[in-house]
């Protein structure tokens, strides 16, 4: 098992197969047109059309599988298993989650996450987490991804945050835009609770 280190940035995936056409799809551009769509192992493209733009929890996911060495699934795969353990519920087009008590138990019944839903998620938490080599999913405003100096509200949006030091925190971001807010993208502290929901899941790695 490959254990948590502060020296290998944690790999970046993103809720798009092309992570490099982000920017398009949140201008508008659908997501049918992905010309990666079959590595998600959708079934269809609609089928990834539908999923993608609610697939940051399952990004967050597949993210911290790869940092500590887990077989990374396709998204879709990984969804349906989500969506079995009540972590996405769908009623027609409308969609539920991620329901971040039932992921968390998800990532410990199946892969041996150590992993905490919480409510109330402080920022001395999130840093004790990070120091110690854990990583955080945490619920934030979709326009984190430009540091939007007003935001319309907090949470709906899930990052994964994965360093930090005193002035910044470090998130990747499912849906951020390349070379600017995807991998190890800086936010300064004080400008995190306007985007923050206080809410979200601690990840640390299985036991050795």
């Amino acid at each position: 098992m490959i254990r948590p280190t502060h020296l290998r940035p944690v790999p970046y995936h993103s809720q798009w197969e092309s992570a490099d056409l982000v920017p398009e799809f949140i201008a508008g551009r659908s997501a049918v047109t992905d010309p990666l769509w079959r590595r998600s192992g959708a079934g269809t493209a609609e089928e990834y059309a539908f999923w993608a733009p609610r697939m940051c929890g399952v990004a967050c996911l597949r993210m911290a599988l790869d940092h500590w060495g887990f077989p990374v699934p396709p998204s879709l795969p990984l969804l349906r298993e989500l969506c079995d353990a009540g972590a996405y519920v769908r009623e027609g087009d409308a969609v539920h989650g991620l329901i971040h008590r039932p992921f968390a138990a998800y990532a410990r019944a199946r892969y041996g996450i150590r992993a905490e839903a919480v409510p109330d998620l402080s920022a001395d938490r999130i840093r004790a987490t990070l120091a110690a080599g854990g990583l955080a999913v945490l619920s934030v405003h979709k326009t984190i991804r430009t540091l939007d100096p007003d935001p319309a509200a907090r949470g709906g949006h899930l990052v994964l945050a994965v360093a930090a030091d005193d002035d910044h925190i470090m998130i990747n971001n499912p849906s951020g835009f390349p070379a600017h807010s995807q991998q190890h993208a800086p936010v300064p502290w004080a400008a995190l609770p306007r985007f923050y929901a206080a809410r979200g899941i601690l990840l640390e790695a299985p036991a050795a």
